[in-house]
């Protein structure tokens, strides 16, 4: 099992984070769309550590032009040396709207001509071919030889897609390289849900299981003593609670039975109760959407979740400090494992 670990915090502290993550035996590491930039922790971490994965996890694609996309994605292979994943994803409607600014509308259609569109740039400038992509929300037929950085010589990165719900998944399932499970899930959801849906993508693309890699997020509450298990708790129960006061993330919740949670939450969160929403998560709930333990724990609650079905693995610490010396125990267990 390979680790990838996140690449947090703000830019100008990548370097000494990614070697400290690095030393840790993290396989690889990913950013995700948070305060600062999604693409320059990796460029910083590809050319001031030491060779390692690197991947956004995700990059927001809504509001971007495809080129730009192509364009981050052909220099981040070239600086890791053939060793970046682009991952994209959609957000929320209301972060597209009223945070980027961009336009909503049909979110899996969208971002299957982005995932498309990305692909068609990298193979034109790859295999020296006319740029003709023609898509509904997307046009890309002229790329002069000024703006054309020609044939990587690492090849074409792996472009691969997050999503949660059924028709996100399918889509990513017929056009990406890799599908980005969602954090905020669980073992159910996973069954009932995202695999059938995986299956349908593959079958309507008439592609082999093979070629879509599948990479699930794990939100990790760990520590040893009871103090950190602790702080641990409040910080994962506190993402819970924001994830599950999002109306496109209640499916999850619906498989569990929680479902009537998810308006009690989006009510408090509109009014700041940042405190009585995290109350509202139980032990329980942390336990079904997160891996809670100590580091042997967490790492055998990842593997039975998502051990018979990839071969990587994001786990990611939000809202408390864990002990390097703990994500170093983590990251041996899983890769024994």
């Amino acid at each position: 099992m390979k680790i990838d670990l996140q690449l947090n915090g703000r830019p100008d502290e990548a370097v000494s984070r990614a070697a400290e993550l690095i030393a840790c035996g993290a396989d690889g590491l990913f950013t995700f769309e948070g305060p600062h930039d999604v693409f320059l922790p990796l460029t910083l971490a590809a050319t001031g550590a030491e060779p390692v994965d690197l991947m956004t996890n995700v990059a927001i694609a809504l509001p971007r032009s495809p080129v730009h996309l192509a364009h981050a994605a052909y220099d981040l292979h070239l600086l890791s040396r053939g060793r970046f994943r682009l991952g994209l994803g959609s957000q929320t409607r209301a972060h597209i709207d009223k945070r980027y600014g961009g336009q909503w509308s049909q979110p899996a259609a969208r971002m299957r001509e982005a995932v498309l569109a990305v692909k068609a740039i990298l193979g034109s400038w790859q295999h020296g071919t006319p740029l003709r992509f023609e898509g509904e929300f997307t046009r890309h037929t002229l790329m002069p030889p000024t703006f054309d950085p020609g044939t990587n010589p690492y090849g074409v990165p792996e472009i691969c897609l997050g999503a949660l719900g059924p028709i996100m998944t399918r889509t990513a399932a017929e056009v990406a390289d890799g599908l980005l499970v969602m954090p905020f899930n669980s073992v159910r959801h996973f069954a009932e849900r995202t695999q059938p849906a995986i299956a349908e993508g593959l079958a309507r693309a008439g592609r082999d299981a093979a070629e879509l890699a599948i990479y699930p997020q794990v939100i990790v509450a760990m520590g040893r003593t009871a103090g950190e298990l602790e702080a641990a708790a409040v910080g994962v129960r506190r993402l819970l609670a924001f994830y599950g006061s999002t109306p496109a993330y209640r499916p999850v919740l619906d498989v569990e039975g929680w479902g009537e949670l998810q308006p009690e939450l989006n009510t408090l969160s509109k009014r700041g109760q940042v405190t009585a929403m995290t109350e509202l998560i139980d032990h329980r709930m942390l336990e079904t959407l997160a891996v809670y333990g100590t580091p042997e724990e967490c790492a055998a609650g990842i593997m039975a979740r998502f051990g018979a079905v990839a071969d990587r693995i994001c786990c990611y610490f939000p809202g408390y400090a864990v002990a390097d010396a703990h994500i170093r125990d983590l990251v041996a267990q899983l890769q024994v494992a």
